[in-house]
């Protein structure tokens, strides 16, 4: 199925899909040579928004949870991924310890653990699950809503190693953020490896260091394709911190969300789009949970309630991308999931009132399992579509590889241990 879209079935998206479609050889050639030098995140989950002349991702998580909404038909597939990202970085590997995030034990987060266990363990390992919790002496059993339960084991340092009883795993899998910093007990493994690093942790990590990153992927992309980037990429700036509460750098401010305005501005009259451009307005933590302000015109900052914005806080300004994406008349975005450098599924996610929680449309990618169809009409094919956000995805994926290299604290150390 592939959602209607609100906007006429020509334009730059569909120009884009063809083209994509058209590349295709050329397009995957490129992305196996990125990967015979890159490393691809263990995992990541990329959301996506389709704008009628427009699709870009607008965040991009290392730390997903959301995997019991992929569809049953896809899971095989992230058994394969899962295989190959091991068999890549530990081939001898027989145990790996998943370590979820403490703040997360709803339903639905338990629900997406119990989907990596299951996963993993058809890869060929033994998986155990621990938590970075104080006072977790006993294990602790955490039922699932489906039935059966989670078993959390108290997690053990010993000669630099992390341990649990009678159970020594050579990798890490960790499905926290650490938004409040790494704990000491991750730090200087001997012999473990950790995934994602502690670098990829919400703590270090910003958003425009990942868009700027990000935009650099878009243009080499775009340049093979011979398309404009920016019909992938939403533009970006970054304000340093203030308290904009008080008033403090409003001005400054004001004037960078007339620069992005006016960029858009021109590239809607470039591209003849009769539709009035927003920027959105976020803290440039990655850990983030402090909200968004979404601006038609630099002026209404003047007297804005700003959403529980901490101060000072640094923020991204960003270009809106809207959804012209509907199912059954709501919202929705496509939210890709990958394992390695695969597309392993995804899912609608339905874009709720202000004030309300997205809640996920329970639709998994139902027919991308089945091979892309070059030559049907554009905008009509759900195989072409979800390639051609796989794509997109696969880029934003990318960047974050890029990212993640660029501030790996070991790189010049590894740098200056090769030969000249």
């Amino acid at each position: 199925m592939v959602p209607h879209l609100i906007t006429a079935l020509t334009g730059p998206i569909n120009e884009l899909e063809q083209r994509v479609l058209e590349s295709m050889p050329a397009i995957e050639r490129w992305f196996r040579l990125e990967w015979m030098e890159h490393t691809p995140a263990i995992y990541s989950a990329v959301s996506l928004r389709n704008a009628g002349f427009k699709l870009a991702p607008v965040d991009t998580q290392l730390h997903p949870v959301g995997f019991h909404h992929l569809s049953e038909a896809m899971l095989p597939l992230a058994v394969q991924a899962a295989m190959a990202a091991i068999e890549k970085i530990c081939p001898e590997a027989k145990n790996l310890l998943l370590i979820p995030d403490p703040q997360r034990r709803s339903a639905g987060a338990l629900a997406s653990l119990a989907t990596l266990v299951r996963v993993f363990r058809q890869a060929g390992l033994n998986v155990r699950l621990s938590a970075l919790e104080e006072g977790l002496e006993a294990p602790v059993e955490l039922p699932l809503a489906e039935g059966g339960a989670l078993r959390l084991e108290p997690l053990l340092r010993k000669r630099g190693r992390l341990l649990l009883k009678d159970f020594d795993p050579c990798t890490i899998l960790l499905n926290c953020e650490l938004a409040d910093g790494v704990p000491q007990i991750l730090k200087n493994l001997d012999g473990q490896y950790l995934l994602p690093p502690l670098h990829a942790s919400a703590a270090q990590r910003s958003r425009s260091t990942y868009l700027a990153t990000y935009e650099e992927v878009a243009k080499r992309f775009a340049k093979l394709l011979g398309m404009d980037p920016w019909l992938i990429n939403p533009v970006h700036a970054q304000c340093e911190a203030q308290d904009f509460r008080s008033g403090a750098g409003l001005q400054a401010l004001q004037e960078q969300v007339e620069t992005i305005l006016g960029k858009v501005r021109k590239k809607y009259k470039d591209y003849g789009i009769n539709e009035k451009p927003f920027v959105v307005l976020k803290s440039d933590a990655a850990r983030g949970g402090l909200g968004t302000l979404a601006l038609r015109d630099a002026k209404e900052l003047e007297g804005a309630a700003w959403p529980a914005l901490a101060a000072p806080a640094r923020l991204l300004i960003q270009e809106g991308v809207a959804t012209h994406e509907r199912l059954e008349d709501a919202p929705v975005e496509p939210t890709v999931y990958l394992l390695d450098r695969y597309v392993i599924g995804g899912y609608y996610r339905e874009l709720a009132e202000p004030g309300q929680a997205p809640s996920p449309v329970p639709l998994a990618f139902a027919d991308s399992a089945q091979l892309v169809r070059p030559g049907e009409r554009a905008g009509a094919s759900a195989p072409n579509r979800f390639y051609m956000y796989g794509v997109v995805a696969r880029l934003a994926m990318l960047a974050a590889s890029y990212e993640l290299e660029q501030s790996d604290p070991d790189r010049e150390e590894l740098e200056s241990a090769l030969p000249a």
